[in-house]
């Protein structure tokens, strides 16, 4: 046994919330693995709703990842250590922390390169077989549980997922200070994008998206212009002026599609400057036919690189200063929350994946 608290076998039954069939979740028992002497054993106590979980959910599958059994859903989330194992020194019972879901093998040359996330061995929460972490309690290694400053909430501690993603875009993007930002999509990354590349130094930065709510949402957490586009192809020459406009005369230096479908990345590759960037966040379509002369060879001579990103790699410390310091407020974002009751977890799935003013869905464990 651990360090501190009961063991879980003495405690009261750890209930998940299991999605079992398409479009079926149900809370039902769930038998936590042992606890290794790298691990802790965390009581949940935060665990948002991502657009990844609302997509199993519905389709029980996103890109290569099949849902084939019954799997616990979740991957965003905070909560308190209970138990400790026999060489954990870094953490104690009673520390709030935020969790870091994606364990590497640290054998494969890309681990030991220091890109875990893209082991090909990945284990990640609520990704098909793993299971996740819409839980009363789970086991993590202590290394991927990272201690929570006091002024921070449990709820800002598990935003650090997805400002994660935002993060480790604008590293790959190389944004800072002399990088205008344009971000395609207004939803939960692209505003927390907008937020991440605002502290990476962006002095300038539009976004762009269909809904007027969500474009009034990404004013008031500081865009500095905001574009309504269409769903319509045939609108984009006539959008990314309008985009460039609102830009300015320097243009943009690198473009964030957070929503992943044929029309942004057009519309990114057209409205991104001659020797600019364009990094595909989003993945709304597991395969896009998007026109690549824009990006290579037009008559201007364009050199436009298209980076992507998968994920995230040691973004953890940085997320959680960036909240500590105030450079970074993902409170805004948080505009539902929901207890862990059968009822509770169904309507908070409908709401997410209803959208309108929904932005992130919280649970409250």
């Amino acid at each position: 046994m651990g360090k501190g608290g009961k063991s879980h076998q003495e405690g009261e039954e750890n209930m998940a919330a299991w999605l079992v069939d398409l479009n079926t979740l149900k809370i039902q028992p769930f038998k936590l693995p042992p606890l290794g002497p790298h691990d802790v054993r965390v009581r949940m106590k935060a665990v948002g709703i991502c657009g990844s979980d609302v997509h199993f959910l519905k389709t029980l599958r996103l890109a290569d990842f099949v849902v084939k059994e019954p799997m616990v859903i979740g991957h965003e989330c905070a909560g308190i250590i209970e138990e400790i194992g026999s060489e954990v020194k870094n953490l104690v019972p009673g520390d709030r922390v935020a969790l870091e879901p994606g364990i590497g093998c640290w054998r494969c040359d890309l681990c030991k390169e220091g890109r875990y996330n893209i082991c090909p061995d990945m284990k990640f929460f609520a990704t098909p077989p793993v299971h996740g972490s819409l839980a009363r309690q789970v086991v993590h290694p202590a290394d991927l549980c990272f201690k929570l400053p006091d002024n921070l909430s449990l709820e800002e501690g598990a935003m650090c997922e997805p400002l994660s993603v935002a993060v480790h875009a604008c590293r790959r993007a190389n944004i800072g200070p002399e990088t205008n930002v344009l971000v395609m999509g207004a939803g939960p990354i692209g505003l927390v994008t907008l937020l991440a590349a605002r502290a990476f130094g962006a002095p300038r930065i539009v976004i762009v998206d269909v809904d007027d709510y969500r474009l009034s949402v990404a004013n008031n957490l500081g865009a500095d212009g905001v574009v309504k586009v269409s769903t319509n192809m045939q609108d984009i020459p006539e959008e990314v002026e309008r985009i460039c406009e609102v830009m300015g005369a320097v243009g943009v230096h690198v473009t964030f599609d957070c929503a992943g479908f044929n029309k942004t990345m057009s519309t990114a590759l057209s409205a991104t400057r001659a020797g600019g960037k364009v990094c595909l966040v989003g993945l709304g379509h597991n395969e896009m036919t998007v026109p690549l002369t824009p990006a290579a060879a037009r008559i201007d001579c364009r050199e436009v690189d298209i980076i992507g990103i998968f994920r995230y790699k040691n973004t953890w410390p940085l997320c959680i200063e960036l909240l500590r310091s105030g450079k970074i407020d993902v409170k805004p974002l948080i505009t539902h929350r929901f207890g862990f009751s059968q009822k509770e977890v169904e309507e908070a799935f409908e709401t997410s994946a209803r959208g309108g003013d929904a932005i992130k869905v919280m649970f409250n464990l």
